[in-house]
């Protein structure tokens, strides 16, 4: 079956907008003033080598937030309404459009058969060194998969690949947290 994944942008501009609906401005500019310092911490931390990273999550919710608290105060709109917002419509359009493109991709190899929409999330996790020191800091990691134990397989793959920095060691995953879409939250 063909199969049609979020992005991981995709998954962060559709949970700020989420969010945002029905804010005031100013809980808007504090949404987004939190968003900030998320990215700013995230730029002082220790960066990841693969992709989706605190980094990218915080700056693509900032942007969206900025975005969305700009919207709010050039005609000076008393709450946030996604049905209002164009961007919004457009990106649901493009989206629609995509699937649409890869269930006739399907169609032409001959399968037929409906596009697949998964539900992937990115999950947070946190591994120690099996012989680490107790104060020693924890390697963080983010996995785009569609549950919690995909995540933490996909992680343990990346942790003992061959000519992996981190073959040597033996680590032991201490967290598994959902990060995008909020837990709670769906699409």
């Amino acid at each position: 079956m063909p199969v049609y994944e979020y992005h991981p942008d995709e998954l962060a501009r559709r949970s700020v907008v989420r969010r945002a609906t029905r804010l005031a401005l100013s809980e808007g500019e504090a949404q987004r003033r939190a968003a900030q310092d998320r990215e700013d911490r995230a730029l002082a931390a220790p960066q990841e080598p693969r992709k989706p990273t605190e980094l990218d999550i915080a700056s693509c919710q900032r942007l969206e937030r900025a975005r969305v608290e700009r919207l709010m105060t050039e005609p000076r709109i008393a709450s946030y309404s996604p049905d209002e917002d164009r961007r919004v419509g457009r990106r649901e359009e493009q989206r629609a459009q995509r699937m649409a493109a890869e269930a006739a991709r399907s169609e032409q190899r001959g399968c037929g058969l409906p596009v697949e929409v998964l539900r992937h999330r990115i999950y947070r996790i946190t591994a120690r060194p099996a012989t680490a020191p107790t104060g020693e800091e924890a390697l963080v990691r983010h996995a785009f998969a569609a549950s919690a134990s995909a995540a933490v397989e996909q992680t343990r793959a990346m942790l003992g690949r061959p000519g992996s920095i981190y073959q040597d060691s033996e680590y032991r995953i201490i967290s598994v947290e959902q990060v995008l879409p909020e837990p709670g939250e769906f699409f």
